[in-house]
């Protein structure tokens, strides 16, 4: 049975699933959003036109998180990312929530306020992004001061979430030294095999960063 994902390698969400993935070897058609019929076949499975989007037998699933759990359910490979047992598996969920809410969110608000014409910038916005990008790297810190992995020592949900998080997140608002905890997870993430593919199957989009990529992982 062929699982179909729409999905374009520079996109954070799309990188998200990419990890889910790879990381059990899970067999899929990569449908790349680089093209009018992709995009096309895209918009008719889902108009509201975000992506990832996964296709299992006919079964159309959105909302990248979901599809990891989806996977985990009909495609289980050797690894579990979301725990059988419901407290571990609130543990992950909560974590899941905080990175793509209180990282990739104000990421997000800061790249596409960039794009705006200068008359039509929130720099209010722009500020408040970032002030909460701070407290969000003050809270991970801490969390994952003494842990491999977002929720411990098991790679999960969560660190699928984590890895392009932070990886963007540094580059719009640098993790400073401040925050050792959170750079050294950030390094652990990066040489993850998983995500070292996800990010190098990425590299030839990085002239799209609207803030312009730095030349560092």
């Amino acid at each position: 049975m062929t699982l179909t994902l729409y999905a374009h390698p520079f996109s954070s969400y799309c990188q998200k699933a990419l990890i889910a993935l790879y990381e059990n070897g899970t067999p899929f058609e990569y449908r790349m959003l680089d093209d009018e019929q992709t995009n096309s076949e895209l918009a008719a499975l889902w108009p509201i036109k975000r992506f990832p989007v996964l296709v299992d037998d006919g079964c159309t699933i959105v909302e990248t998180s979901i599809i990891i759990e989806h996977l985990d359910l009909h495609h289980p490979g050797l690894m579990r990312l979301v725990p059988e047992d419901a407290r571990a598996a609130l543990d992950v969920r909560m974590m899941d929530r905080f990175f793509d809410n209180y990282i990739m969110a104000p990421v997000q608000k800061v790249v596409s306020d960039s794009l705006r014409s200068a008359e039509a910038r929130d720099p209010q916005g722009v500020a408040e992004a970032r002030e909460m990008l701070d407290r969000s790297y003050d809270w991970l810190n801490k969390v994952v001061d003494g842990r491999e992995w977002a929720t411990g020592e098991a790679f999960s949900l969560a660190d699928c979430a984590a890895a392009p998080s932070l990886f963007y997140a540094d580059w719009v608002h640098p993790v400073s030294g401040a925050f050792g905890n959170v750079r050294a997870y950030r390094s652990r993430l990066l040489v993850r095999p998983s995500f070292a593919r996800a990010v190098d199957e990425a590299r030839p989009y990085r002239h799209l960063f609207p803030l312009g990529a730095p030349d560092q992982d």
